[in-house]
This record gives structure tokens, C-alpha cells and sequence, in this order.
């Protein structure tokens, strides 16, 4: 099996992203798709956001990164099968094809929740250093499990700096500080926001009181490059059962 075959078995054709659609990404560097989450599958994520997170407990993300101020999951290709289309999603893998333009894999899929007075990520891209002209080698999806507003910490996005080589220090003498251009992701929950993840951006403060910004972040990178997860290495016999061989492949577990 290549990219291409496992692509078309998971539903990905020409057709799957328009024209408009793939240049929004050529130009801004991400694109938002709205209701890709439907309203029960919503609950069943949420519920197993949570319900995962009070298993963990203090572990909660370790596999991959823990985080002050937020909570964190990892390794959720193995915590229920309902999170399986958020990295096999006909929609999203065309995305992250046509940023990444070759042979690519899931890196690792993990949930994020900033709580209040928290969050505030500096500017950065996911990539240290690509050369202006280098294919890009990273691109990354948020799915949101709540409403993304102005003040429960949503994702800023600095278009277009996909573009730009070096790194978001070359330009940028305060990363932390808001930037001129940056766009806020505010948008409902059941919306997935693709981004190529040389693009800045990065996560703001949580200022509400009380309002949860939960999302899952199904992230890729170029097949010759190693995961954030070893999915090989972590993957449960009972996982890799229920998976189909196109998404063994995207897994790179096959």
C-alpha cells in the first residue's frame, strides 16, 4: 500500500477538497471546516475527554507531554474507537495531503483543555528552522469539543508566515506578546480547523471563569520523518483489530 491507496480506501478523492478550499490553505496557511463533528459523536468525544482524563489522573498526557495550566491527554488512537475518524476523516486527510504533498503519517493524536487564568502558548511553528524553499513537513488538525470564543483561551493563527523560512524568533522579538496579524479560531464545537503546521500559532489565555476549550489535536508529519508517538510501539492488540489496513497505513503500524 502507498499514501494514494490508502487515501482512496478511506474515502479521499480529487474532488474531496475544491479549489477554493486548497488555495485558502496555499494562502493563509489553515482553513476551518464547520459541523464535521455531528452532535452524538460530539458527546460520545466529550465524554471520553473526561472520562479518560479521570482515569489518568495525574499521568494524564505523559506519553507525549504534560503542561502547566492545562489539561492533557495523549495517546488517544487507544482510548476508544470513537476517535478513530478524527485521524482517518476523508476531509482532513486531503488537507493534510496537499500541505504535506508526499507520503505522510499520523504523528500523534492528543486533547488540550487550558483552564481558567491559563494557556497562553508563545508564537511558534511545529517545524525549528525549515528553509523558505523546503517542502513543508508538518500539518496539524484541531477539533473542537467546545465553542472556541474570545475569552476561554482560543488558537491564534498567523497567516501566511507558512511562507516565511527561519524560525518565529527571526522576526518576532516578543513570541508571548499578541501579533498585528494574528487571527483568532472562534468557531463552534464541532468545527475542525486545519492548519500547516509551519504556520505560527499558538494557544491564548483562558480568562473566563469558568468555560472549558477542549480539543484534540490529530497531528501528521511527512512519512520519512520519526512520530511525537511511536504509534507501533504503544498500539494495543485490541486497537490494531479494529483498524482497517488504510488506517494501519496512516498509523504506520501495518
Amino acid at each position: 500500500m502507498d499514501i494514494q491507496e490508502a487515501l482512496k480506501q478511506l474515502g479521499v478523492t480529487e474532488n474531496t477538497l475544491t479549489e477554493k478550499e486548497k488555495e485558502t490553505l496555499d494562502r493563509e496557511g489553515y482553513i476551518v471546516f464547520e459541523n464535521i463533528i455531528d452532535p452524538v459523536w460530539l458527546e460520545e468525544l466529550r465524554y471520553l475527554f473526561e472520562k479518560n482524563l479521570e482515569k489518568e489522573g495525574f499521568h494524564a498526557g505523559k506519553e507525549v507531554h504534560q503542561e502547566k495550566g492545562a489539561r492533557r491527554l495523549a495517546d488517544l488512537v487507544n482510548k476508544g474507537s470513537a476517535f478513530n475518524q478524527i485521524y482517518t476523516h476523508p476531509k482532513v486527510l486531503a488537507s493534510i495531503y496537499h500541505v504535506i504533498g508526499r507520503e505522510f503519517k499520523l504523528s500523534s493524536l492528543n486533547g488540550r483543555d487550558a483552564i481558567p487564568g491559563e494557556g497562553n502558548q508563545g508564537l511558534h511553528a511545529d517545524w525549528t528552522g525549515r528553509n523558505e524553499n523546503d517542502p513543508f513537513h508538518v500539518c496539524n488538525s484541531i477539533w473542537l469539543l467546545d465553542d472556541f470564543e474570545e475569552d476561554n483561551g482560543p488558537t491564534r493563527v498567523v497567516p501566511g508566515t507558512h511562507k516565511l523560512g527561519g524560525q518565529v524568533s527571526d522576526y518576532v522579538e516578543d513570541t508571548e506578546a499578541p501579533h498585528p496579524d494574528q487571527k483568532l479560531l472562534l468557531a463552534s464545537a464541532g468545527t475542525v480547523a486545519v492548519f500547516n503546521s509551519h504556520v505560527w500559532h499558538g494557544g491564548t489565555t483562558n480568562v473566563s471563569k469558568d468555560k472549558k476549550r477542549r480539543a484534540i489535536h490529530s497531528y501528521f508529519t511527512a512519512r520519512e520523518f520519526d512520530q511525537q508517538m511511536d504509534q507501533a510501539e504503544y498500539l494495543r492488540q485490541a486497537t490494531f483489530n479494529r483498524l482497517s489496513p488504510a488506517a494501519q497505513y496512516i498509523l504506520d503500524v501495518e
